[in-house]
């Protein structure tokens, strides 16, 4: 939302790349314990999470 609105929008990489290092450690947590159908939702989390932190960050942010 800050992006759309325009109020601190460098929150936005800093939001995703913060859930994509605790999505990191959902995806380790559930390999160590041998939960195979739990990576599923960790990991698209992950990848969607690092997505927004890449997209955001840099000079051609979308």
């Amino acid at each position: 939302m800050p992006a759309v609105v325009g109020v601190a929008p460098i929150l936005v990489p800093v939001a995703g790349t913060g859930l994509a290092l605790v999505m990191v450690g959902a995806v380790v947590m559930h390999l160590r314990r041998g939960e195979v159908p739990a990576l599923v939702p960790s990991g698209v989390l992950l990848v969607l999470a690092a997505v927004v932190a890449w997209g955001r960050f840099g000079p051609y942010a979308f």
